[in-house]
């Protein structure tokens, strides 16, 4: 019988290759998306298209306002989206793009839902080479919440616990791309941009890495973009 892992798919890139590798492993799949107060729902959608397209049968949708916390400029609309960086300053010190203890408030949903489910893992598509700079991408963060996950639940203190995977963590995004294709993954349903417009803007930070991932790849990257790349990526 197969194992199940509860795979939190955002609509990135990223979450769907994290998802498609997890399905090639041979678990059972429970894909979580949060619709947690960010200033657009094109990425629940995405995760929504990609959850259809992995026929994924339990697909959950939880929603969590995290947008009354503010803080961030993915919650609060009147905080202005960083755009145009240099590529070399993307990564440099935590952005405002950053939403306070995002990761560590969606992973605790998580794992209530693994261990009411009886999920043995959680997986994550966190990424700490080409990211944005965010504290709770970090390798050391993820081993603190697998203590968690063992001192702070039934199962864990029972001994079953929860694994807290996180099988992208020391790739490029060329390498997640690489990887995604691999496996099939339909890049055009995804969404990486951190405006929830037509077309992906192609000059925030997440644009700027995404299209830096297909282009050091080598693959062509089919989603539309507003704008070309800033002269400096």
């Amino acid at each position: 019988m197969a194992e199940t892992a509860v795979v939190l798919l955002s609509g990135g890139m990223d979450s769907a290759t994290a998802l498609a590798m997890t399905i090639k492993e041979g678990h059972d799949v429970i894909g979580l998306t949060f619709d947690y107060g960010q200033r657009h729902r094109k990425e629940v959608e995405a995760a929504k298209r990609i959850a259809a397209h992995f026929r994924v049968k339990d697909h959950r949708v939880a929603k969590i306002d995290l947008s009354s916390i503010g803080g961030s400029a993915l919650t609060d609309a009147h905080i202005r989206v960083p755009e145009q960086r240099r590529i070399e300053e993307i990564g440099r010190g935590i952005p405002i793009t950053y939403v306070p203890a995002r990761n560590t408030i969606l992973l605790s949903y998580a794992l209530g839902l693994a261990e009411a489910s009886g999920a043995k893992s959680i997986v994550i598509a966190a990424n700490q080479v080409d990211y944005s700079g965010y504290p709770d991408c970090r390798p050391e963060y993820y081993a603190a919440f697998q203590e968690v996950a063992r001192l702070g639940t039934k199962r864990g203190v029972e001994g079953d616990v929860i694994e807290i995977r996180t099988p992208l963590i020391r790739l490029s995004k060329a390498d997640v791309v690489r990887t995604g294709e691999e496996l099939g993954v339909p890049w055009a349903l995804t969404w990486s941009c951190y405006h929830g417009r037509a077309k992906a803007c192609g000059v925030c930070d997440s644009c700027q890495l995404r299209r830096k991932g297909f282009r050091e790849a080598g693959i062509e990257d089919p989603l539309p973009y507003a704008r070309p790349p800033p002269t400096n990526a």
